[in-house]
């Protein structure tokens, strides 16, 4: 049983700090929620108004009529509050409305834009970027990235599809390696993946170049995926008498013929010797984690495993991302979260934060990415801000 001052991250008392800042928040405490007989009803603040419930059905008329009178009497837009100039049953209303036209208040010309509608729209053009211009800029040379952690359900197969499909649509030549026996990757990008299909076990396995088991992505240019089949689940017990074993996926991607500018391996949870292939081939490590306490629990291991295998194996392997996943902005818990890896990592953290989506969740079962599926939510804009940002990072300081 782990004491209280163990201290998981290597070094670094996460857990114990975590713990000690939800005590304290635990200790400050919550103002006491009013009984239910006692709420106030609705307006019962305004300014020079008591405080007290309001009992009553005259009182109750009141607040209605009030609350009427004030939406009647004016309504918000971007530039102030702009006054009703005409009654619902005006003569001008009656007119057009027996002419087939719409009635009712006008809203102001630049106000049409601020619509939760034409927002999302704007979020979706952006996400898309229909003339297909490149618009995140390319690395100057192939990045090949690692997208690891231990942990199941952190995010890695989302975030390594949906950041893939991201930099695809904005210019870049992205292949992503589905390097888990699931096959999640493969069934995210709707890409076949059963037994019959030529997949990354073939390569690493029987030596089968990668050209000949990479597939395009349907309607996403310049990606391409190399699937994973039920086959991989045993390759770890046929990679360990192999010679070379730790190098075969690093092997396959140098002998890629076709120019890239993002390799992504969407590693397995775990860190068995498909994971160190991983680590091998790749120059940098991104690891998605989620905003909640155990996420942080096996990233001390994830970390001495990198140093490992950058020690032995891999002398440029370096954590050069890491991701924030599952941020519910609405728990106290996920902002600790967030202070403290941003504390310990520093700008290694992205900016961007991919909050918890339905979308994300949904966009799998069609097949697709979020960025797709829905490219004006907030999952898909998400994903879009964390690509640039990698893309910009990536152009300021040079791949390697």
């Amino acid at each position: 049983m782990m004491s209280e001052d163990a201290t998981p991250l290597g070094g670094n008392s996460s857990h114990r700090r975590i713990r000690e800042m939800l005590d304290a928040a635990a200790a400050q405490g919550a103002p006491a929620a009013a009984p239910s007989d006692a709420a106030p009803l609705k307006g019962a603040a305004r300014a020079g108004e008591t405080t007290e419930p309001y009992h009553g059905e005259r009182e109750m008329r009141q607040i209605y009529t009030d609350d009427e009178s004030e939406r009647r009497a004016s309504r918000v837009g971007p530039g102030g509050v702009y006054p009703q100039t005409r009654g619902r049953h005006s003569d001008e209303d009656k007119a057009q409305a027996a002419a087939g036209l719409p009635t009712g208040p006008r809203k102001p010309p630049e106000a049409e834009d601020d619509l939760p509608l034409a927002q999302e729209a704007k979020r979706a053009v952006k996400v898309l970027n229909p003339g297909g211009e490149v618009l995140m800029p390319r690395p100057t040379h192939c990045r090949v990235m690692a997208v690891a952690n231990q942990k199941g359900g952190v995010g890695k197969t989302t975030s390594a599809v949906n950041l893939a499909v991201s930099l695809a649509l904005h210019g870049n030549r992205v292949m992503v390696i589905d390097l888990d026996p699931q096959g999640n990757a493969s069934t995210g990008l709707g890409v076949e993946h059963h037994t019959e299909v030529p997949s990354i076990y073939d390569s690493l396995i029987e030596s089968v170049p990668l050209n000949e088991v990479a597939t395009t992505v349907d309607g996403i240019p310049n990606l391409w995926c190399v699937p994973a089949t039920i086959d991989l689940a045993g390759s770890e017990v046929e990679l360990v008498s192999m010679v070379a074993r730790e190098s075969r996926l690093r092997m396959a991607i140098e002998g890629y013929e076709q120019e890239l500018d993002y390799v992504l391996i969407d590693c397995p949870p775990s860190l068995g010797l498909l994971t160190v292939n991983a680590l091998v081939a790749a120059q940098e490590v991104l690891i998605p984690i989620q905003c909640e306490y155990y996420a942080l629990e096996g990233l001390g291991q994830l970390l001495r495993n990198i140093e490992l295998v950058k020690a032995h194996l891999n002398p440029q392997l370096r954590v050069s991302t890491i991701l924030l996943t599952m941020y519910d902005g609405r728990t106290k818990l996920a902002d600790q979260v967030e202070q403290e890896v941003r504390g310990h990592f520093g700008d290694t953290v992205l900016k961007s934060v991919v909050p918890r989506s339905v979308r994300v969740s949904e966009a799998p079962g069609y097949g697709q990415s979020v960025m797709t599926y829905d490219p004006g939510s907030r999952g898909a804009t998400s994903y879009f801000e964390a690509a640039e940002e990698i893309a910009v990072r990536g152009a300021a300081m040079g791949a390697r």
